[in-house]
């Protein structure tokens, strides 16, 4: 579920000891309308989820985003029931009327257009092979994607809160690259990688989330090169030397603007380009000089919990990976309503 995809973790530090306080299994995690839901309520479904569904990420995250992802699909259930009970039908027949009956249909041409867009997956399966099969992935997936929208519709028009508090993690401090007052109300801090092409995807989210929030976000840059972009670490020295110059978010931009310009050569091209002194620049990468601050980082983001990039903590909350623009605007007004 969209929603569900959009809960994670960030930095603490904007939030009361009130909001932090544990939940025992008669409190209210949500309300309905005038339903409410219990935590023990939920976590009768959401614990019978697999672990393994919510991947490598702390076993903190982990309940959280089993929970999460219960009570959303909860309140889809109780919105349904609710409408069908004003409406005066059983759930049954508004699932019909309003799901089944308005979901697009499956034609010929949609299951032959999806053949021939996938055709290499389905390795040497014939059309006539997958026919059924594609039909059956087609209508389920409009199903839910119409069921998605009446649900939708049902939200906007119902109160519903949500009180299940999300895990934050406190990040180490550094004194790294960042953009905005450091009093702002919201505090993101991103893990990243120069040779990441997730990272890449989401650098232009990133400048449209800075742009629309202007100065009630404090951004911090942290490094976290992974093993499998060998030209990471040495990216993420240099920046560190850009920085040094007063040049970081130009040369960061520059690097994520185009990925293939991360050789030595390119770096030190990319600085002098930048209008930075050269030598002093040149020297700095080649005796890595700033290759503690970047073990410094690598170690803050372990014990954050970061496992691939990027990362971002928003307020302790993570959002991880390449994230839509919609899902930061979730997490961040989320956190500037002072609601989950």
């Amino acid at each position: 579920m969209a929603l569900a995809a959009a809960c994670a973790v960030a930095l603490a530090g904007c939030s009361t000891a009130a909001q932090h306080r544990a939940l025992g299994p008669g409190d209210v995690v949500a309300t309905v309308g005038s339903a409410t839901i219990t935590l023990a309520q939920l976590d009768e479904k959401a614990l019978q989820q697999a672990a393994t569904n919510f991947g490598a990420v702390k076993l903190s995250q982990a309940l959280y985003d089993a929970r999460r992802t219960a009570l959303l699909d909860m309140i889809d259930d109780l919105l349904i029931d609710q409408e069908a009970r004003a409406r005066h039908v059983d759930r049954a027949a508004l699932v019909q009327q309003e799901i089944a009956a308005k979901a697009a249909p499956v034609t010929e041409a949609d299951i032959s257009s999806f053949f021939d867009q996938n055709r290499s997956r389905l390795q040497g399966v014939t059309l006539e092979q997958a026919h059924e099969a594609i039909r059956t992935h087609l209508a389920q997936q409009r199903s839910a994607d119409r069921r998605e929208t009446f649900v939708a519709a049902l939200r906007a028009k119902t109160a519903i809160r949500v009180a299940l508090e999300p895990p934050r993690q406190l990040i180490a401090k550094a004194d790294r690259p960042s953009q905005g007052p450091e009093n702002a109300p919201i505090e993101i801090v991103e893990f990243s990688d120069f040779q990441c092409p997730y990272c890449e995807a989401a650098f232009p989210t990133v400048k449209t989330v800075l742009s629309t929030y202007g100065d009630r976000i404090h951004f911090v840059y942290r490094h976290f090169p992974l093993n499998i972009h060998p030209q990471a670490r040495p990216a993420a020295e240099a920046a560190q030397c850009a920085a040094e110059q007063g040049k970081f978010w130009p040369f960061h931009d520059a690097l994520f603007g185009d990925q293939s310009k991360l050789g030595d050569s390119d770096l030190k091209a990319t600085a002098a380009r930048l209008g930075m002194n050269s030598a002093r620049f040149d020297q700095c990468v080649d005796s890595h000089k700033y290759r503690g601050d970047v073990d410094a980082d690598l170690r803050a983001g372990e014990e954050a919990g970061v496992n691939g990039t990027p990362a971002f903590y928003i307020n302790g909350r993570l959002l991880s990976g390449a994230q839509p623009l919609d899902t930061f605007k979730q997490v961040i007004d989320e956190e500037l309503n002072g609601r989950r």
